[in-house]
Parts: C-alpha cells; sequence; structure tokens
C-alpha cells in the first residue's frame, strides 16, 4: 500500500516536472532574446568598421586592379554604367569663383576645372579616402595630391604651393591636405580640380557646384551613352560664364531674381585678366581703383612684378 502510494506521488512530482519544463524554456528564451539582437547589433557594427577599414586600405578595389604611386593617371576600361556617391562631401575650397572650364582649351584638353584661390589658402579632402600621390610635375601639375576615394573617384589637386599630407595615408572628407598655389604650368594662382574615373577624366562640374558651394546631388550616375551630352550641359550652368567673366564672384548665398542680372554683372567684372605691358597702375586707372586697394585685393606689394595672364582682383 504504501509503495502505491511513493509512486503515485512521484508519477505526480515528474509530471509536475514535465509540464514546467516548456515554461522555463520559453522564459529562458525570452530572457535570451534582447541579449541575441544585442549581439546582432555588436556583430553589426564590428562588420561595419571591418568593410570600413577593408575600404580604406584598398579604396574602390572592384574598379581598379593596382595601387601604385608613379602615375598621376592611367586610363582604363570604364564601366558602362557607375553610380557614384557624393555624400559626406567637402567642397575642396569656399572659393566660387570658376577660372576656366573642363573641355577644349587653347587647343588641347583641359582635364578640370580651375578654380581662383590665392596662395596660401587652404585646400580640402573632397571626399574621405587614401593619398595615392604626392609629387611635383615642373611642366603640369607642380606640386599635386592625388586621392583615391571609396566611392569609385579619384580626385586631383595641382599647383599647390603646399602639401600637408604624405602618400598612403588615409584622410577624412574635410580633412586639411594642401595650401593654395601657384606651381607647376600656371599663369597665377588657383586650384586645378580634377575628378577622374578609372583614370579618365570626368568633367568636375557635373558632380560639384562651387558657385552654390555644393554638389549636385545625392549620388550621380555615370553613363558612357549621356556623359558628352551631360558634361556640356553642367558646364553651361556652373562653369565660367563668358570670355572674360567670372562666375559670380564674392556674391555668396545671393538668390534674389531682382538682382541676379545686377550681380552677375559686378561678378565679371571685378576680376582682370593681366595682358602684356600692364602695370598696377594701369590697371588703376582703367578700373577706377587706388593701387592700395589693388594691394591689398591680391596680397601684393607696389612693387610687386605681373605676370602674363595673371588675374587680379580690383573689387
Amino acid at each position: 500500500m504504501k509503495l502505491i502510494t511513493n509512486s503515485k506521488r512521484i508519477t505526480i512530482a515528474a509530471l509536475f516536472v514535465l509540464a514546467c519544463i516548456p515554461a522555463m524554456a520559453q522564459d529562458l528564451l525570452a530572457r535570451q532574446a534582447p541579449i541575441d539582437r544585442k549581439m546582432r547589433t555588436v556583430d553589426t557594427v564590428a562588420l561595419k568598421s571591418i568593410i570600413q577599414r577593408e575600404q580604406m586600405e584598398s579604396p574602390a578595389a572592384e574598379l581598379y586592379s593596382e595601387w601604385d604611386n608613379k602615375y598621376a593617371h592611367r586610363a582604363t576600361e570604364l564601366p558602362d554604367s557607375f553610380r557614384i556617391s557624393l555624400r559626406h562631401f567637402c567642397m575642396p575650397t569656399p572659393s566660387r569663383v570658376v577660372t576656366s572650364n573642363f573641355g577644349l582649351r587653347w587647343g588641347r584638353q583641359h582635364k578640370g576645372l580651375d578654380i581662383k584661390v590665392y596662395i596660401g589658402d587652404t585646400i580640402r579632402s573632397a571626399f574621405s579616402g587614401k593619398v595615392r600621390i604626392v609629387n611635383y610635375e615642373g611642366r603640369g601639375y607642380g606640386k599635386y595630391i592625388v586621392i583615391r576615394h571609396p566611392n569609385g573617384l579619384e580626385t586631383i589637386y595641382g599647383h599647390l604651393s603646399k602639401q600637408l599630407v604624405e602618400e598612403n595615408q588615409v584622410v577624412r572628407a574635410g580633412e586639411v591636405i594642401g595650401l593654395g598655389g601657384n606651381t607647376g604650368r600656371s599663369t597665377g594662382s588657383h586650384l586645378h580640380f580634377e575628378t577622374r574615373l578609372c583614370g579618365v577624366a570626368l568633367n568636375p562640374a557635373l558632380l560639384f557646384d562651387f558657385r552654390n558651394q555644393d554638389v549636385t546631388g545625392d549620388y550621380f550616375i555615370f553613363k558612357k551613352s549621356s556623359y558628352e551630352r551631360e558634361s556640356a550641359e553642367a558646364t553651361r550652368l556652373r562653369g565660367k560664364i563668358g570670355n572674360g567673366g567670372y562666375d559670380r564672384a564674392d556674391v555668396k548665398g545671393s538668390n534674389n531674381d531682382d538682382n541676379a542680372s545686377k550681380d552677375n554683372s559686378i561678378a565679371q567684372l571685378s576680376y582682370y585678366k593681366v595682358k602684356s605691358g600692364d602695370t598696377l597702375f594701369s590697371i588703376s586707372r582703367q578700373r577706377g581703383v587706388s593701387i592700395e586697394t589693388l594691394c591689398k585685393l591680391n596680397r601684393i606689394s607696389k612693387n610687386a612684378s605681373l605676370r602674363l595672364g595673371q588675374i587680379i582682383r580690383f573689387s
């Protein structure tokens, strides 16, 4: 009799334990779920960090088969279509003045935009990336820097007075990389700015709007079939105006349509290109401005020698 009673007790206890196991398991799973989510988050952050490090080690590796520090550019096969992200950018200079467009110039192709800067002006990296070349080319770029970016572009910064980065250095968008200058094949201080894809020069006006100090969108889709037409339109919209005018120089943040024509006129008369025989005295008389003002605006002395083709600001 006692044995039967004990057997019943054991059976009831076993059934109770078996009934509790699913509940305990569910409770354990419920407690484990937040931990799993946290671990997945940690794994995702770690994975992103690893991917970013790899991209910086070899930016745009899917487009470029090699990394060398010898050639500023070496054209390879362009994809028929390629999406270039323009997010997280920085304008390389706050200057809004385009002094020379991309395209045919003086019987040869000009592969970038010339932006008016003064000697010593700060030049910044347009995107995050890795410095591929820091070099000097006396008959071309002068002191120049080439940076390869994870978005597929390489940007080139030419005619610098000083380079402030080293080859293979990782830089962030907006980081100071050099100072404006007039080195190499240059007729006046300016920044020669190029954007290249697979070593092929693309019109920077497709991507950057120096007048408005902005990029043209969150991304740009390069298409072989429509590139030439789009490039010409970009120059018309964002390039240098006319043969002697400059794109709304120093008219910053003005979007007033009533004053647009007046502002453009002022901008086009704000700069003068030095011709043979010009002196500070002759320019001051032509433009009705004192020599002292010319010296102050251009950061030069009264005895400074003017170069043929030099850009002089007079208002």
